[in-house]
C-alpha cells in the first residue's frame, strides 16, 4: 500500500475504486441513502451501515478510550463491528467519514478511527475523508462539483421527507403508512439521482417537492393535536437513532409529535460562519464574499421548500435560517462556533418561536461545547421564556436507556402546550370555581 508523505495512512487508490466497498456510518438514514446512491453513480460501491445495539457500543469501547466522545465510540464501533462480522472482505473494504474542518467530532474522529483499526488488526483498511475544506485527499476518491451539487439536493429532499414524516407519523390512522411512503420516495429519488444527468434539473426538483408534499397530505390522519417536542443537540446524537436510542420513536410511543430542525440548517450555519469570521476577525474579504453568495443561494433554495409547503397548506414549514441566525442576540455571540456552537442555542429559540415549547437537548456526556451552548444557556432561555420546558439528556456508554427515558417521561409529564382560546377560558373558569370552593372551606 502506498503511504502519504509524513502521514502513516493508507491511501484509497484509483485501482481500489473498481472493486472496493465503501462503508458509511449511519446518522440520517434517508439522507445518507440518497447521498450513497449519488456516490455510486460516479462508479463507486457504497453501503450505509445499519448494525446497531449494545454490540456496537461494546466494540467501540474495546478500541476507543471511554473518555472519548460518545459519537466517536459509536461510529468507530460500528465500523469495526462491520469489519468483524464477516459480511465484508476487509481487504476489499474502505471506510468513509466526514470532516468539516472544525475542532470537534467531524474533524477529529478520523485519527481515532485509524488508531482503532490498527489495534483491531485492520490497519490496512483505507479511511476516506469526505470534506470540502481540502483537509485530506485520496487519488481514488474525488468530489467533483456535480457530485457536491447533487448531494445538496439530497440534503433538501431528506429534510423535507423527515419533516413530513414527523408531522404524519403520530397521527396516521394506518400504522406504518407514513414510513412506507417515505421509503418509497427515497427509492424513487435515489433511482432518479443515479440515472439523471450530472446537472440536476431544478424545475424537476421543485416538481418533486410538490408531489412529495401532496402524497403525504393524502395520508389519512387523526384530527387531534399532540404535544410537540423539539429535538436539538450534538449533530450525531440529535439525528442518529443509534446515538439517541431511537429517541424519535420513543417520543411518538409516548404520545408526542417530534419537531427537529434539518441538516440544511447545519450546512447554512457552516457557510454563515464564513461571513461572521470576516466581521469578527477580519479574515479574507474574498472568502467572505464567496460565503455571502453561497449563503444567499442556499437561503433561496430553502425558501422554495417553505413556499411549496405553504402552498399545499397541510403542514407546518421549517423556519427560515435567515431568521434563525438572528435569534441568539441577547443570549450569546456568533463567535461561539465550536461544534454546533451558537446554532444549538438558535435552534432552541427557533422552536420556541414556532410554538414548540417542550425541548429535548441530546448531548454526549462530557462534550464541553454542547454543555456550554446547550445546558449552559437553558437557565437564561427559561428566564426569558417562562413557559418553556427543556431537559438535557446525556448520552454516554455509562448512561442507561431506562434512566434517559425516565427523564424524558418526567419532561412529558410537565409538558406545556399552547392552550386554545376556548380551552383557556374554560381553564380560567375552573380555576375561579376552585378558588371559590377553597374560600368557602376556609370560612
Amino acid at each position: 500500500m502506498s503511504l502519504v508523505e509524513n502521514e502513516q495512512r493508507v491511501v484509497f487508490t484509483k485501482e481500489m475504486k473498481k472493486d472496493y466497498t465503501i462503508l458509511i456510518p449511519t446518522m440520517l438514514p434517508m439522507h445518507f441513502e440518497l447521498i450513497a446512491k449519488i456516490i455510486d453513480s460516479y462508479g463507486y460501491k457504497t453501503q450505509v451501515l445499519n448494525n446497531s445495539g449494545n454490540k456496537v457500543k461494546e466494540c467501540g469501547l474495546k478500541y476507543v478510550h471511554n473518555d472519548s466522545c460518545y459519537p466517536a465510540i459509536l461510529v468507530i464501533g460500528q465500523f469495526i463491528d462491520a469489519l468483524e462480522s464477516g459480511e465484508y472482505d476487509p481487504h476489499k473494504t474502505a471506510l468513509m467519514i466526514t470532516q468539516t474542518g472544525g475542532g470537534c467530532r467531524a474533524s477529529n474522529y478520523i485519527a481515532l478511527l485509524r488508531k482503532a483499526l490498527e489495534r483491531a488488526g485492520f490497519g490496512y483498511v483505507p479511511v476516506i475523508s469526505l470534506n470540502f475544506a481540502g483537509l485530506e485527499s485520496n487519488p481514488g476518491f474525488t468530489v467533483p462539483l456535480s457530485m457536491a451539487h447533487r448531494m445538496f439536493y439530497a440534503v433538501n429532499y431528506g429534510d423535507l421527507l423527515m419533516l413530513l414524516l414527523n408531522q404524519c407519523k403520530p397521527y396516521e390512522i394506518t400504522k406504518g403508512e407514513s414510513e412506507k411512503l417515505a421509503h418509497e420516495w427515497v427509492a424513487k429519488l435515489a433511482k432518479e439521482m443515479e440515472t439523471s444527468s450530472r446537472i440536476i434539473d431544478y424545475k424537476k426538483v421543485k416538481e418533486n417537492y410538490a408531489k412529495i408534499i401532496a402524497d403525504f397530505a393524502r395520508i389519512p390522519r387523526r384530527k387531534e393535536q399532540k404535544v410537540k417536542v423539539g429535538i436539538v443537540g450534538e449533530i450525531f446524537v440529535k439525528f442518529s437513532p443509534l446515538g439517541n436510542n431511537n429517541l424519535e420513536d420513543f417520543l411518538i410511543s409516548e404520545g408526542a409529535e417530534t419537531v427537529m430542525p434539518g441538516l440544511l440548517d447545519f450546512c447554512l450555519y457552516c457557510v454563515y460562519n464564513g461571513i461572521v469570521d470576516e466581521q469578527l476577525y477580519g479574515t479574507g474579504k474574498l472568502k467572505a464574499l464567496g460565503s455571502k453568495v453561497l449563503f444567499k443561494g442556499l437561503i433561496k433554495k430553502q425558501h422554495d421548500i417553505i413556499d411549496a409547503i405553504n402552498l399545499e397548506g397541510s403542514f407546518e414549514p421549517p423556519a427560515s435560517f435567515s431568521k434563525t441566525c438572528t435569534l441568539t442576540k441577547g443570549y450569546m455571540g456568533l463567535g461561539a462556533k465550536m461544534g454546533e456552537g451558537w446554532l444549538l442555542t438558535a435552534e432552541m429559540l427557533e422552536l420556541i418561536e414556532q410554538g414548540t415549547t417542550n425541548i429535548v437537548c441530546a448531548q454526549p456526556f462530557g462534550c464541553l461545547p454542547n454543555h456550554i451552548v446547550g445546558k449552559g444557556v437553558m437557565k437564561l432561555i427559561k428566564e426569558k421564556n417562562p413557559d418553556v420546558n427543556i431537559v438535557a439528556i446525556d448520552y454516554d456508554p455509562g448512561a442507561t436507556q431506562i434512566n434517559q427515558e425516565n427523564r424524558i417521561k418526567l419532561m412529558l409529564a410537565n409538558a406545556k402546550q399552547p392552550v386554545a382560546p376556548q380551552q383557556g377560558e374554560q381553564k380560567i373558569e375552573k380555576e375561579q370555581e376552585s378558588e371559590k370552593e377553597l374560600a368557602t372551606q376556609a370560612v
